[in-house]
């Protein structure tokens, strides 16, 4: 199972910057105007040889103190409900308010684990008034400043320490695990049902009927499957409808026990900046990934369409866009066997082993079409590579100065690859190490 942390606290209190700091990238915007995280962030972090997955439940808050009370009360109580360890973010500037409050209030009734952050502590006084915040009762504090990252280290000891070892899914091991993900109502419970021929799931126009996610054992046509339809909303009342972030939560956990994902994709809206972050997700979990664009049957087509529609996503999509990409419907079956035949193949793919021999005349055949720059007058040599005994296709390639070898040169390596072993629908690591 993975493990979920949702950041929470009121706008401004640097909720944003924290989840840069634990994701190692700059993901979410930061802003001093409250207010600006409108999307939610998620991304995939370790700490001591222990992965989590990081939410940022800040959202887009109006200025009217009602609507500002009842949205944070909305993200505390979904991140509550669905996350397993809570890091409460609060201010040190500004100490203790009537939100946070009510904040801390909903978190000791919930019994949830909870981390709580104090932000913004960079001197030494700041970190003397960090004290007022055991007031809330809960807990241990973590001064932080999280825009330099000091404390951070003590922060995510604290939270490894919560972290049990994966529990193995009880399934069959050569049965690949296949999770329909994507935004709600974009068909995934429609194609599940289609897949199985019977009315497993429920389906309405109404996004999030899905209310957990669903395992279903599938063994048609030559293709041996656990289907995976990840759940929507579980309806809890008007004040719990945030439907993107609670599918997401789930989305999380399907994807992560997965071997492949389909993610669908709503031809009638096109490849939105959400699809876009769940695909990045799932290469962040480096899980295979089909993109089967739904409800084709609605498209008015001519001959360049597909072509166009292809263009698009795999721009979207990019750096790894060596993605299958099908037009499907799962209203009218178009294609749907399509899409688990190349599910079956990104499966095969993904297991395949590659011998020391092919890869390193790869290798050679690559270093002499286009060598690796040279970076401060070094000349960089690349001896060998070799594939690392993982489950997913990871290769180490051995060189005198790896510190040295940039980005595009690393894109190149992937790409020559790709291209002299099939890995379509398959994200690659690349490892350099000195010899």
């Amino acid at each position: 199972m993975s493990y979920i942390v949702a950041i929470v606290g009121r706008p401004n209190v640097g909720k944003s910057t924290l989840f840069n700091r634990l994701c190692g990238e700059r993901k979410a915007i930061v802003d001093e105007v409250s207010g600006v995280t409108r999307d939610r962030h998620y991304g995939k972090s370790d700490w001591n040889g222990k992965e989590f997955s990081i939410i940022d439940t800040g959202g887009y808050i109006t200025s009217s103190g009602d609507i500002f009370e009842e949205e944070i009360r909305r993200q505390v109580m979904l991140a509550i409900d669905e996350a397993d360890s809570v890091m409460f973010v609060v201010d040190v500037t500004s100490g203790i308010t009537d939100i946070d409050e009510r904040i801390a209030a909903l978190l000791r009734k919930s019994g949830k684990s909870t981390l709580v952050v104090v932000n913004k502590v960079d001197n030494s006084q700041r970190y003397y008034d960090a004290s007022v915040f055991y007031r809330f009762g809960l807990g241990e504090i973590y001064p932080v400043s999280a825009i330099n990252g000091s404390g951070t280290g003590e922060l995510l000891d604290a939270l490894a320490n919560d972290i049990q070892p994966a529990v193995k899914e009880n399934r069959l091991e050569d049965i690949p695990a296949l999770a329909i993900v994507g935004r709600p109502n974009v068909g995934k419970s429609s194609l599940t049902n289609a897949m199985l021929g019977e009315e497993r799931n429920i389906v309405t126009p109404v996004a999030g009927t899905t209310r957990d996610s669903i395992h279903s054992y599938y063994n048609k046509f030559g293709h041996e499957f656990f289907l995976v339809d990840t759940a929507g909303l579980r309806k809890r009342g008007k004040a719990m409808e945030n439907i993107e972030f609670y599918s997401i939560m789930r989305s999380i956990r399907a994807i992560e026990r997965s071997d492949v994902c389909v993610l669908m994709v709503d031809a009638t809206t096109g490849m939105q900046a959400q699809d876009v972050n769940i695909f990045n997700l799932i290469v962040r979990n480096r899980k295979g990934v089909v993109i089967a664009v739904n409800k084709w049957d609605l498209i008015e087509k001519d001959t360049a369409t597909v072509k166009e529609y292809t263009g698009i996503i795999k721009e979207r999509i990019s750096p790894f866009d060596d993605v299958p990409v099908i037009f499907s419907s799962a209203l009218t079956m178009q294609r749907i066997y399509k899409i688990l035949e190349e599910a079956a193949g990104v499966y095969t793919r993904r297991k395949q082993r590659i011998s020391t021999s092919r890869l390193n005349d790869m290798l050679r055949k690559a270093v002499d079409q286009f060598h690796p720059p040279a970076v401060k007058g070094k000349h960089i040599k690349i001896n060998y590579v070799t594939q690392l005994p993982v489950s997913t296709p990871a290769f180490a390639f051995f060189c005198n100065l790896p510190q040295y070898i940039r980005e595009p040169y690393k894109r190149y390596l992937e790409n020559r690859l790709r291209e002299n072993f099939d890995f379509t629908g398959v994200p690659v690591q690349l490892y350099f190490r000195k010899k």
